[in-house]
């Protein structure tokens, strides 16, 4: 795959305009044949309605030969809490005849060395050459378990996170912002109390086993230790809706989660200066994106 060097003329590497979606979608629709129009259109009115971040590219970037979209590498960029800004790279896709191109579309958006780049849904075709690309693995696997099954502690329960609720008063500003974001993206935003300790979580239900299991994706977590703390009052709440098994990212078994660790299913890759912890997927396309 070259990456280096200039394209030839009449190719050029750009971000994303409104005006492209059509054309966007049409190559995505080619690229993921598996995913309807339906999918894309909907990813690209999400990534709309998402605050841009100073001058970088809403969407992402297009392969253009005169005039014609050939390649498309879609870009989430966001502020993560503490201000780090984070770009979660996501379905690549460039028609047969362009592929030696490809990597212009990767390499023209890691041009930010003050930007930490994600690649959390890597096809094994893209494997080495995020590898190349010198990403690091910050999760190895995925630990699937029964929240339920977890020990209770305490007379932790569970809230909704909601716009005026008090006790999200309890929990930093970036905490909160994080919480009602998630939740105007149709995840499930969730408080822990603990006395006056709070515990932010957000998940999202998707279906595993090729689609035949229901269960509810950790998406932001402050830690493992605080999800196995609060695993059973989560689990109260999950079982209201109709879910008893959950899914977090790791790097090994969690200890105090009752389940099964899965070493190499779902790895997830960072480069830059603030890569994510095992169970923070904030604001990527887990989040963003319809299941």
């Amino acid at each position: 795959m070259s990456v280096l060097g200039p394209l030839p003329e009449g190719l050029a590497c750009r971000p994303i305009a409104e005006a492209d979606w059509l054309d966007v979608v049409d190559c995505l629709s080619r690229g993921f044949p598996e995913r309807s129009r339906r999918y894309w259109e909907e990813a690209l009115e999400r990534m709309s309605n998402r605050p841009a971040v100073e001058d970088l590219p809403r969407y992402g970037y297009v392969l253009d030969c005169e005039g014609r979209v050939v390649g498309v590498l879609l870009a989430l960029y966001f502020r993560h809490p503490g201000d780090a800004v984070r770009c979660n790279l996501s379905s690549w896709a460039v028609d047969e005849d362009f592929r030696s191109y490809a990597g212009k579309l990767i390499m023209t958006a890691m041009r930010r060395r003050d930007v930490t780049f994600l690649s959390i849904t890597p096809a094994p075709v893209t494997l080495k050459v995020t590898e190349a690309l010198r990403f690091r693995r910050f999760a190895d696997g995925q630990q699937a378990f029964v929240p339920l099954l977890t020990r209770a502690t305490g007379a932790i329960r569970a809230v909704v996170a909601r716009p005026g609720l008090a006790e999200l008063d309890r929990l930093l500003e970036e905490d909160r912002t994080l919480l009602l974001d998630h939740a105007a993206l149709g995840c499930d935003a969730v408080l822990c109390l603990d006395g006056d300790d709070a515990y932010p979580f957000v998940l999202k239900r998707r279906r595993v086993l090729r689609g035949m299991l229901p269960c509810s994706q950790v998406i932001y977590c402050r830690s493992h230790a605080d999800l196995s703390r609060c695993a059973h009052a989560l689990g109260r709440y999950l079982v209201r809706k109709g879910l008893l098994f959950a899914v977090v990212d790791a790097c090994g078994p969690v200890p105090g989660l009752v389940g099964r660790y899965f070493a190499g299913t779902g790895p997830k890759y960072a480069k830059g200066p603030n890569p994510p912890w095992p169970g923070d997927l904030a604001f990527t396309e887990f989040a963003v994106f319809d299941a």
